[in-house]
């Protein structure tokens, strides 16, 4: 059983990861209509990983007794002027949900919910995956500068993106 600290927790967890899903969905949006085929790609399949985080939670709360709240999304409020300031963006927006399941799982510990702690140890791991995902592109971003040639081959490279980060899971 959820206490009802955890459940307040989670459950905005759970909107956390819904505001995520849409902002990469903007970003995808955005860049799709840019003729980035290869970024909007990238940021569309991460706004469907968002959404996969968010029904993870969903059915785990629900599978512990608690009931998950889905709440209305909140339309994301992005610099859409360059793709440089997009992947910022995307930086500073890991940077924020990674705090947010920090606080999380800071939560579990003080209600002594080890069950749901374990649970959000795939979390943890998946948020430090993104943040060296989005440092890694942002380096990119930075070596491209202005080049209109690597700008090309960066955007094609992002239709097949491959984390380059170990991943123990």
């Amino acid at each position: 059983m959820l206490s009802a600290k955890v459940l307040d927790a989670l459950n905005k967890q759970i909107q956390m990861e819904g505001d995520s899903s849409q902002v990469y969905l903007a970003m995808a949006s955005w860049a799709e209509v840019q003729g980035y085929e290869g970024i909007s790609t990238f940021m569309y399949n991460q706004s469907d990983e968002e959404r996969m985080h968010m029904l993870k939670l969903i059915k785990y709360v629900n599978q512990r007794g608690g009931q998950a709240k889905v709440s209305a999304t909140v339309e994301p409020a992005l610099d859409l002027t360059h793709y440089k300031t997009l992947f910022k963006q995307l930086l500073e927006h890991e940077i924020k949900v990674s705090e947010s399941i920090n606080n999380l799982v800071g939560i579990t510990l003080d209600e002594r919910d080890f069950a749901t702690h374990n649970f959000l140890q795939w979390y943890v791991a998946e948020q430090i995956e993104e943040e060296a995902n989005a440092r890694y592109i942002l380096d990119k971003v930075n070596l491209i500068g202005d080049d209109k040639g690597g700008l090309y081959l960066f955007d094609n490279e992002m239709k097949n993106f491959v984390s380059p980060i170990p991943q123990d899971k």
